[in-house]
């Protein structure tokens, strides 16, 4: 399995990261001990939310559609109650 999923930060509650993996709990791992140069500096993360799918590609093409497009990232937002 693939997995598209929805970081927030502990430190800072607006700021949230979007991203896919193949293993959840390593990529979790990955974020909090700084080794994202993105993510470190809003370090710890949680995961909020997160969508499977049965192969990479169809997973790229969600987290491609979620960091592109401001409606789908936006709708998810309002979803989760992150706006």
């Amino acid at each position: 399995m693939f997995y598209v999923y929805v970081l927030q930060s502990d430190r800072e509650s607006d700021q949230i990261y979007f991203g896919q993996t193949s293993d959840l709990r390593r990529r979790l791992s990955e974020h909090n001990s700084g080794k994202n140069t993105y993510t470190k500096i809003y370090a710890p993360w949680k995961v909020v939310y997160y969508e499977a799918y049965s192969s990479r590609k169809l997973a790229m093409a969600r987290e491609r559609q979620l960091k592109a497009y401001g409606q789908a990232r936006t709708a998810l937002k309002k979803r989760l109650n992150l706006i």
